[in-house]
């Protein structure tokens, strides 16, 4: 497919202009980069090769069972209870007690004299209350119940423990946005930083978050904050795309039906259009935020009743220009349908504004959805967002690892966005010939 010489002007244009260009290089490859986070982020691995037999946890759920477990749940691939079923161990930790744990002594007889607590104004008697252990041996009325249920438990299959030669391919970052650890090696779970810190009292210093794995430190639930920022840049960008990308085609829609036919339909589309824009955006999704359960979808289809309005202004006004032009006088005298001229004349010579503020129109989905998460009105926990980190940072000042990267990834996007829209503005600008 050949551009035509107007397109191709325009394309190199946007070439010469190295700011735009590299903006968009660094903001595809980084998008790019995002889309595959579960295999940059998880805390399953990509491929567990058992005996020779190669599974993949991060594509398919398996038992505890399918590697010789007794649950049937999925398994905690981190833990040391799924190393220890790996190696043929007990799953379970031993906590049986015997005597032979404590001081040595004769155990024959434990005695325990009433004058060992607190003297009472209760008369008592002088004799000693012994105990012996054959107060604790079985009693023989309990011992056909105790046999039956001995004979259901020996009853039950228990899986066989055998030793298992293994090995794991784990992603990049072994966590995903929503773990949280029950341990860490630091002492320090959430609000974990990512270099070496001093305790509350300041009586010893705690280890970085590296020896952990959470190479940008951990939220003040635990999670760690690099996973959550690639899910979070990716749902930004996704959210933002989609959200310019349905907009500009209802603006189109919308815009191009005013223009095109004006009179009454343009006169009470724009009484409309006005009434409707006057509402505040944020009313709408609190009211039917209380009203619905939020979701991401809830979200995106509440903003999406304005998101239109700006590219139909545009495309409006461009139609308008466009319905009295020749070509388009020459296609109504020979009975070509009206959205016919609309959809292959008018339309392709009104894409300038459509192009130039595509790059703007993601950006402000993008600072919609953070504003939203940053108010607590956006996506529900414990779904990533660049909003929630930055509500985090607010609330955790003393965390910085939290605040810093979050506020560096949203600002270089939105910079690396601003760039690509004037590089298209500039090369699509009439009034700039091309030398």
């Amino acid at each position: 497919m050949e551009l035509n010489k107007d397109l191709q002007i325009k394309f190199q244009k946007f070439k010469s202009d190295k700011r735009a260009r590299y903006s968009l290089l660094i903001l595809t490859a980084l998008f790019f980069l995002a889309l595959p986070a579960e295999f940059l982020c998880n805390v399953r691995p990509i491929l567990l090769v058992v005996d020779s037999k190669p599974y993949f946890p991060i594509l398919f759920t398996y038992s505890e069972q399918d590697f010789g477990g007794p649950l049937l749940s999925e398994p905690d691939y981190k833990s040391d209870r799924f190393l220890r079923i790996l190696k043929g161990e007990s799953p379970d930790a031993s906590t049986d007690i015997n005597l032979s744990d404590f001081d040595e002594g004769d155990h024959s007889n434990l005695t325990l004299d009433l004058g060992d607590f607190d003297e009472g104004e209760v008369e008592v008697s002088s004799a000693p209350l012994i105990l012996t252990l054959e107060d604790f041996e079985e009693d023989e009325s309990l011992a056909p119940l105790q046999k039956r249920e001995k004979d259901m438990i020996s009853d039950t299959p228990t899986p066989m423990l055998k030793a298992r030669d293994y090995w794991m391919l784990w992603p990049p970052v072994r966590y995903d946005y929503k773990y949280i650890p029950s341990h860490s090696t630091t002492g320090r779970v959430a609000l974990a930083a990512p270099y070496e810190t001093l305790s509350s009292d300041k009586s010893r210093s705690i280890p970085s978050s590296w020896e952990d794995g959470h190479y940008l430190g951990t939220d003040d639930r635990g999670r760690d904050v690099l996973a959550r920022l690639i899910y979070g840049f990716r749902i930004s960008m996704l959210f933002g795309l989609a959200l310019a990308v349905t907009g500009t085609i209802l603006g189109c829609l919308l815009g191009g039906i005013q223009g095109f036919f004006g009179g009454w339909i343009d006169l009470i589309g724009q009484r409309l259009t006005e009434i409707w824009g006057s509402i505040p955006r944020l009313y709408i999704l609190i009211i039917l935020s209380a009203m619905l359960n939020p979701s991401v979808w809830l979200l995106f289809c509440i903003l999406n009743l304005t998101a239109w309005m700006g590219m139909a202004a545009y495309i409006r006004a461009e139609f308008l220009k466009g319905r009295n032009l020749e070509y388009v006088k020459a296609a109504k005298a020979l009975g070509v349908s009206s959205f016919r001229i609309m959809a292959k004349h008018i339309l392709p010579n009104s894409l300038t504004p459509v192009i130039t503020f595509f790059p703007f129109e993601v950006t402000a989905g993008i600072l919609a959805l953070v504003s939203l998460d940053f108010l607590n009105l956006g996506v529900p926990s414990p779904a990533p967002s660049i909003g929630e980190l930055l509500s985090q940072g607010k609330t955790n000042l003393q965390a910085i690892w939290i605040l810093v990267p979050t506020f560096i990834l949203l600002t270089g996007t939105l910079t690396l966005l601003t760039f690509v829209g004037d590089g298209i503005r500039n090369a699509f600008d009439p009034r700039k010939a091309a030398h």
